[in-house]
């Protein structure tokens, strides 16, 4: 068995000083879905950041590829292959889509392989081509989402981090948006999928992570997640 594209070991993380994060471990393997699901507030988005690089674990490491990344800055991560989408989508309000998608090919000085991924994405959200003069802020949220998700791919990623994706969405772009990432997928990236929306998020995922206060209390294949009496009592309100 070839080792993990990512590797998560005994993670631990904190702000000023107060754990937040207490000793979480994850792997996602090469052409996977996993999501990390969990209530609000449970350090999903602590984990996925300093995965990113934009902040440095207390203890633990992360090895992406083989190699232990665990203090290599955000800039340098996608270098090497990841791409972070934040939660709130970021994006450049007041830039055009075109101008947001093509910074986040920032690190490739070829215009041709430039203008080559922007018809890749435009591929996947035909709505974004459409679009492409609009500035940021006036399209819609759920717009602005497949724009976000868009810029993270135009780096080219092996492995792309989606971090709530449903913030601010209704249930129908929600799954347009999830629908979506299973074509990412399925077009040879790596996923790795943070989201509060359980259900939704394990039925596209291969295997998933169940986080909470801080700590995994649960892992196995999504359909096991899914059909979990704790998982479904406990997220999906059943």
């Amino acid at each position: 068995m070839s080792e993990p594209m990512l590797q998560v070991q005994d993670l631990r993380c904190a702000y000023d000083g107060v754990p937040v994060i207490f000793g979480v471990s994850l792997e996602v393997n090469r052409g996977e879905i996993v999501a990390i699901v969990g209530a609000n507030g449970a350090g999903k988005s602590t984990t996925m950041r300093t995965i990113a690089g934009l902040m440095h674990p207390v203890g633990g490491s992360v090895r992406f590829l083989g190699e232990d990344v665990s203090r290599v800055p955000a800039n340098q991560m996608i270098r090497r292959g990841i791409s972070y989408v934040p939660e709130g989508r970021r994006l450049f309000a007041k830039l055009s889509v075109r101008e947001n998608l093509e910074l986040g090919a920032f690190a490739e000085k070829d215009r041709a392989s430039v203008a080559e991924r922007l018809e890749e994405v435009f591929s996947l959200f035909p709505v974004l081509k459409a679009r492409s003069a609009q500035i940021a802020e006036t399209m819609s949220g759920g717009e602005q989402q497949m724009c976000a998700i868009a810029r993270g791919l135009m780096s080219r990623p092996q492995l792309l981090m989606l971090d709530e994706l449903s913030l601010g969405l209704m249930p129908s772009l929600v799954e347009k948006v999830l629908e979506a990432v299973a074509e990412i997928n399925r077009r040879g990236v790596t996923v790795l999928l943070v989201e509060q929306m359980v259900q939704e998020a394990l039925e596209i995922a291969h295997r998933g992570y169940v986080i909470q206060t801080g700590r995994m209390v649960q892992s196995g294949s999504a359909k096991d997640l899914l059909d979990s009496e704790e998982v479904r009592k406990a997220y999906m309100g059943m």
